[in-house]
């Protein structure tokens, strides 16, 4: 099975395959409205904050928990975060989701069989990214300090440097496993 089982979803985007990028019948999901741009407001002291003319906008999509699918859920996300004008940000959060989609494949998965649920959205009235990763593990990663040799375990190390936040919490009701998130504010400086 080569595409991903399940669908984008955005309430600003049309849904696509994000192996071949074509475009499929508009959904959303439910309770999405409809998403307008952010619009950069000046303050004091050089910074902009992003204030939303829209606050309400979700991306949800589920792939298989296959090293090989990274490109796509980086492509992806990286694609929703241009639409949503959130250009400045995109090499640091496709970085972050990155390394939690590869510890999610590599950790959190048992078998071929298994997803990994990629969710980015605008909180707190759109001044927050969020971006989530749940497995079907529940067990919670732990960062660890690798010596200079080792090729790995990174990971997490990465997502604190990139992040203002990031955490576990239990997966949806119904769901077994765990999300592993983070969240980046929405200001810049100029």
């Amino acid at each position: 099975m080569g595409a991903s089982r399940g669908v984008a979803v955005s309430a600003d985007r049309p849904r696509t395959d994000p192996v071949t990028g074509r475009a499929a019948a508009p959904r959303t999901a439910p309770g999405d409205g409809p998403a307008a741009a952010a619009s950069p407001v000046p303050r004091s002291g050089g910074e902009r904050t992003v204030i939303p003319l829209d606050t309400r906008r979700l991306f949800r999509a589920e792939f298989p928990a296959l090293p090989d699918r990274a490109a796509a859920v980086r492509r992806m996300v990286a694609g929703h975060l241009r639409d949503w004008r959130l250009g400045a940000i995109v090499d640091h959060v496709v970085l972050a989701t990155n390394e939690l989609f590869a510890n999610a494949v590599e950790h959190g998965s048992s078998g071929p069989a298994d997803t990994v649920t990629i969710t980015v959205s605008l909180e707190r009235f759109g001044r927050e990214l969020r971006v989530e990763v749940a497995d079907g593990s529940p067990v919670v990663p732990v960062a660890r300090k690798p010596e200079p040799t080792e090729e790995s375990g990174r990971g997490l190390a990465i997502v604190e440097d990139l992040a203002a936040d990031w955490g576990t919490e239990p997966p949806d009701p119904g769901v077994r496993g765990k999300k592993v998130w983070f969240t980046l504010p929405l200001v810049a400086t100029s």
